[in-house]
């Protein structure tokens, strides 16, 4: 017999040798496993404008995932509702597998949240700001020791946070967040005003999460999500248009190639290549062909050029960055 200390699976499991229990204990674990973040077809509106449009998705424990989408997208909206400073919405909102309405008083201490513009009371010095956030979640004073180290403010713990840069105040802004150490982080631009020495001190704290907090990161900085996340989530215009881990975004199968023939060619006469998409005439002899594949596709272009008698004056394989996906997604 073998007794499980685990309080989400059965108790109790008898183990008979001559039959094989791993499905059954993978299958109550993951039962009831917890869903740090799960949304369910969140919809919000602002009188006569939908904010958000019939969004879902699950964030799994430990995962790091970028939160995209331009400007008024429905990005800072959706996290005021993760964190439950807007109470109004359709769809459902579980964090841990609680619904975020009925269990909010619960579920606030098991979150840390930045707001895009970080709400502090600068007459305040740091510390002081620090032990009044520790005084609310009921965490000890040792704690906010902990913090400070963590987010580099070690030399400023002792300033009025009103003679702080915009960079250490969001420093400040970020030991708050994680005072109560949560399992869940909500971080709505959380580098904005940090200079690049900081941008990378940052960054290596949040990626530091990795496997022990849910993270869920809005941003505008693509290198920043490229260089953090895993999985990216995009929205636009209050609607999902991508949820994906950022490798297999960025591996789509498509390849595409920028060419330079010796003269010009028809569009249509380009598009008999096998595999092609599309086909752009960027100006005089120049063309973007954009492949269905994502296996190199340059010894195709040669043997297409050679046997229709035209020289090839140069030839670019164009890899896709998230910059250039996010575009395409939201454009």
């Amino acid at each position: 017999m073998y007794i499980c200390s685990c309080p989400c699976i059965v108790n109790v499991i008898f183990f008979d040798f001559k039959k094989n229990y791993t499905t059954i204990f993978l299958t109550l674990f993951l039962k009831n496993a917890k869903m740090p973040i799960e949304i369910k077809n969140l919809s919000k509106s602002y009188k006569n404008h939908k904010a958000i449009n019939n969004i879902s998705f699950k964030i799994n424990h430990g995962e790091i995932v970028g939160f995209l989408g331009p400007n008024g997208a429905g990005k800072s909206t959706t996290m005021k509702i993760l964190t439950n400073y807007l109470e109004e919405f359709k769809g459902e909102v579980s964090i841990n597998n609680l619904n975020i309405l009925e269990h909010s008083n619960k579920l606030k201490s098991k979150i840390g949240y930045l707001p895009e513009h970080n709400p502090l009371y600068e007459d305040l010095y740091v510390k002081e700001m620090l032990a009044f956030y520790a005084s609310i979640y009921k965490v000890e004073k040792s704690r906010i020791a902990e913090v400070i180290e963590q987010t580099g403010l070690k030399d400023y713990s002792s300033k009025k946070i009103n003679t702080l840069s915009k960079g250490y105040k969001q420093r400040v802004g970020l030991a708050c967040a994680l005072i109560n150490d949560p399992e869940i982080l909500i971080l709505d631009e959380p580098t904005t005003g940090l200079d690049p020495n900081q941008l990378i001190e940052i960054r290596s704290l949040i990626k530091s999460f990795k496997g022990k907090k849910t993270v869920l990161l809005s941003t505008h900085i693509m290198q920043e999500v490229e260089a953090i996340c895993d999985r990216v989530i995009i929205i636009n215009k209050g609607s999902l248009v991508a949820d994906e881990k950022l490798e297999t975004l960025k591996n789509k199968e498509q390849q595409i190639l920028e060419v330079e023939f010796d003269y010009k060619v028809e569009e249509a006469f380009l598009l008999r290549i096998p595999n092609v998409e599309k086909v752009e005439n960027l100006y005089d002899m120049n063309y973007r062909i954009t492949f269905k594949t994502n296996e190199d596709q340059r010894a195709v272009i040669f043997d297409f050029a050679t046997d229709n008698e035209l020289k090839i004056l140069k030839l670019n394989s164009q890899n896709k960055n998230l910059e250039k996906l996010f575009n395409e997604l939201t454009t």
